[in-house]
């Protein structure tokens, strides 16, 4: 049976699942999260925004040095194996099969429900909410395993799609708030100073938190870089020309809002804040109408996520580590994809769903273990990436100053920001989410030795 994952994809697409990935749900949903954080202080706000999408460019820049040179199956798996070693690698790739893939992937589940049941006047924490997004979990993992190129096409489109409220309000939301003045009032008027917040450092360093989630999802292009046309060369300008275009839309978008509401109603507004800016623009039937392409975007996302979660143990197998390698890396000889791993990625992402509705949208099924799901396990690959990139800039002894040096550098130190952000805004969630990922990292590890033994 054949093994290999075929060529398929071109720079258009692989730019497209950058932008596609990252631009989402996230710059609507930590859009609110980040006016709350800084009490309405736009200029903090933008701050964050700006900084987490520097973390972003630089850490793309780094890992598009890489792209240049280390092609497998796995983009960031890969590089962790070149530079690392193995068993890092192999224990990066569990934690992304079994954590972090699957979690993100659940969130964007619900908040493509989420905002669908915002169009139509939903109750968002309710069965009907919770039903939807498993139709939505399940139904983005049909499509990219029974037909990976309709899923690569749907990729395409929904960026298109998502961009257009984006620059519908970047746009026409900026030159209404100038007009009417209240861009200049919401840039002036703070609904909450940040000394009453715990003061501007805690307030910035807990909005680029959010912002984390915003931005998240370019790095899960590097999983078809094995499926790119002439990889060596695509990935890397994806990955930067994508990350570049998602930071300028978002700074802009984010503008753009102060245009459209005040910040308190804005605030106040929870889930519904992004309908009533809309709304406010564009009257209800046009605000209606580009809150759909919203939906859109958002499942737009979950699909490259699920693109992502299929393969994830894939990429693991193919290395002959985990449990049963020899049944997740089979490839279906029809669709051309890892099914067996699919089947795996699905349910993970159905487990981290009910984690998800039980820590955040109840009364807390877990206790302590509630925490946020969104944004820790992606605070968890930034760090991660930090032995990586130290060891790019002892090993790569040929590479100029800038890519060996500089860069990583800079990169290291975004990572250490997004920690230190995390802690900041998480505070003791923190110390019980790494509990639960050192169990998870303990399976991996039994899993591999099982293996291991049996082979001898």
């Amino acid at each position: 049976m054949e093994n290999t994952l075929h060529k398929r994809y071109g720079l258009v697409t692989a730019i497209a699942m950058v932008v596609g990935i990252v631009i989402g749900s996230g710059v609507f949903f930590k859009a609110e999260k980040i006016l709350n954080s800084t009490g309405g202080n736009m200029l903090i706000g933008i701050s964050a925004w700006i900084i987490g999408g520097c973390v972003m460019v630089v850490c793309a820049y780094t890992f598009a040095t890489m792209a240049a040179k280390y092609e497998k199956v796995n983009g960031i798996v890969d590089y962790a194996e070149a530079m690392v070693g193995e068993k890092y690698a192999y224990y990066l790739g569990w934690f992304m099969a079994v954590i972090y893939y699957p979690a993100m992937t659940s969130v964007l589940a619900w908040l493509s429900a989420r905002y669908f049941c915002v169009l139509v006047g939903w109750d968002i924490t309710g069965g009907s909410c919770m039903v939807i997004a498993g139709f939505c979990l399940v139904g983005s993992y049909a499509v990219n395993v029974m037909s990976p190129v309709l899923a690569g096409k749907f990729q395409v489109s929904a960026t298109v799609i998502k961009l257009i409220p984006l620059f519908c309000m970047a746009v026409i939301g900026t030159i209404k708030g100038l007009a009417s003045g209240l861009m200049l009032e919401n840039f002036t008027q703070v609904a909450i100073p940040a000394e009453e917040l715990g003061g501007t450092g805690t307030v910035l360093f807990t909005a680029v938190c959010a912002t984390v989630f915003a931005y998240e999802g370019w790095i899960i292009a590097t999983t078809i870089n094995s499926e790119l046309k002439d990889a060596r060369k695509t990935l890397p300008k994806a990955l930067v020309i994508g990350t570049l275009i998602v930071m300028a839309v978002y700074v802009l978008y984010y503008i753009g809002l102060a245009g459209a509401v005040e910040n308190q109603v804005m605030m106040a507004g929870g889930e519904a804040g992004a309908k009533i800016a809309f709304t406010n623009v564009f009257s209800t039937i046009g605000g209606t109408a580009l809150f759909v392409f919203i939906v859109v975007s958002c499942l737009g996302t979950l699909n490259g996520l699920m693109l992502a979660s299929v393969r994830a143990l894939y990429a693991v197998a193919v290395r002959n580590e985990g449990p049963r390698p020899d049944v997740f890396r089979q490839v279906d000889p029809v669709v051309n994809m890892p099914s067996n791993s699919g089947v795996i990625g699905v349910l993970a992402c159905a487990f981290w769903l009910m984690y998800f509705y039980g820590a955040n949208l109840t009364d807390g099924w877990f206790g302590p273990f509630c925490f946020d799901s969104s944004e820790l396990p992606i605070v968890t690959i930034y760090g991660f990436y930090i032995p990586i990139f130290l060891m790019l800039m002892k090993r790569e002894t040929e590479w100029g100053a800038f890519k060996r040096f500089i860069m990583p550098a800079l990169s290291v130190a975004g990572c250490v920001i997004i920690i230190i952000a995390a802690i900041l805004s998480h505070k003791m969630d923190v110390f019980f989410y790494l509990i639960v990922f050192a169990v998870i990292l303990l399976f991996g590890m039994l899993a591999d030795k099982s293996r291991r033994g049996k082979e001898i």
